[in-house]
């Protein structure tokens, strides 16, 4: 299948996913074995000789991310943890040095300063949407790796991916954007100049909360040799099951992705103002700083909004745990609508440091419900605090 010839709600069902030649069926099937038989020593079959190193079950779907992102090679992994981890062993070594965003995820910061730093890697954090603020903080002939995250996770911050990248790349850096929220139906760093683009496959490409995975799509071969080693050298690949689950997923990104959408806007639009709250951090308001920037790299401004609750932590932690529709827990992404209290919760292990979370702030993953249910839950949760 040609990535030209055919839209993207097209190659999000069809990439990778051809018929079953044996039996014709459409769904192709998950290959549950962990060894493959060969013609001979050394004669394999279709290039496979053991699961660590390749099934045709993670091939198809990587096949697929490679489709969607408008890469050559991708790669899944066990958890988006472990394709971050793989990622930073192929390219960081002790001495070299880091930018981060300010509020990335709590668990990337957290697997860069409590596992990298040790080994010798410096890191810095900053204000990704203040592009002056990154070429201070570059580091001439240390910084490797530019990390960023938009929008960002969970004070959904715009960042300008096309001139990261030439900074970046002046700098000789390698610059990776973790795509998680916006999906590459939404947003495609690669276009926009990026080297790497990294998801948690658990979010809005599985899409219905019942996989755990990760992946990286790259562009460049001479990269993708160094993460396909370590990605068969650590081991920390994608069952069968689990690359199954996500390619199902994803044949209704396109269309889940609209409705999050949607449904996210009218409930943003819905809380602006609002008495009981400081602040609505969605892009797809006007008011956002990042609006503009949003609407000229992303497709649609997605699912994910977060708000400031007045009154402070007690409050915040109220509505958090106030509302029916919206399922306190942790992740985001799927077809239903979670909220989370990410002081405490995705982001807990950042307290204390400079990227702490305020603790008056509230995250909502808007779901595919229906939208004047999902704004009803949210403003009768507020209105009883």
């Amino acid at each position: 299948m040609s990535d030209e010839q055919y839209a993207f709600p097209t190659r999000a069902i069809r990439a990778g996913q051809e018929f079953d030649p044996t039996t014709g069926a459409v769904v192709p099937p998950i290959y549950m074995t962990s060894t493959f038989v060969q013609d001979g020593i050394g004669g394999f079959r279709g290039g496979y000789e053991y699961a660590r190193g390749g099934n045709p079950t993670r091939d198809s779907l990587q096949t697929l991310l490679a489709s969607l992102e408008g890469g050559s090679h991708a790669y899944s992994f066990a958890s988006g943890l472990a394709a971050e981890d793989t990622l930073l062993r192929a390219v960081l070594h002790p001495g070299d040095h880091i930018i981060m965003g300010n509020d990335v995820y709590g668990g990337t910061h957290r697997l860069v300063s409590r596992v990298f730093v040790p080994w010798g890697v410096s890191i810095s954090t900053v204000d990704m949407s203040d592009l002056d603020a990154v070429r201070h903080a570059i580091r001439p002939d240390a910084t490797h790796v530019l990390w960023v995250e938009t929008p960002s996770n969970p004070l959904m911050k715009i960042s300008d991916i096309a001139a990261l990248a030439e900074i970046g790349h002046a700098a000789g850096a390698l610059v990776v954007v973790d795509n998680t929220f916006a999906s590459p139906y939404l947003q495609r760093p690669l276009e926009l100049g990026a080297d790497v683009v990294v998801h948690s496959t658990t979010k809005y490409l599985g899409g219905h909360s019942d996989v755990l995975g990760g992946a990286l799509i790259v562009d460049n071969p001479e990269l993708a040799e160094k993460i396909g080693f370590l990605q068969f050298g650590v081991g920390a690949v994608s069952s069968p099951m689990d690359a199954w689950l996500t390619v199902r997923g994803i044949k209704t990104l396109a269309v889940r992705l609209d409705r999050h959408s949607s449904n996210a806007q009218t409930i943003a639009e819905a809380l602006v103002g609002h008495p009981k709250l400081d602040a609505v951090y969605y892009p797809g308001l006007p008011e956002h700083p990042g609006h503009e920037l949003a609407a000229r790299q992303m497709k649609a401004f997605g699912g994910m909004i977060s708000v400031a609750v007045s009154g402070g932590a007690a409050k915040a932690k109220a509505f958090a745990e106030g509302t029916e529709l919206f399922q306190l827990a942790e992740s985001l992404g799927g077809v239903e609508s979670l909220i989370g209290y990410p002081a405490e919760m995705t982001h807990a292990s950042v307290k204390g440091t400079a990227l702490e979370v305020p603790d008056n702030v509230v995250r909502l993953s808007v779901g595919i419900e229906d939208a004047a249910d999902l704004t009803a839950d949210v403003l009768g949760a507020l209105d009883r605090l």
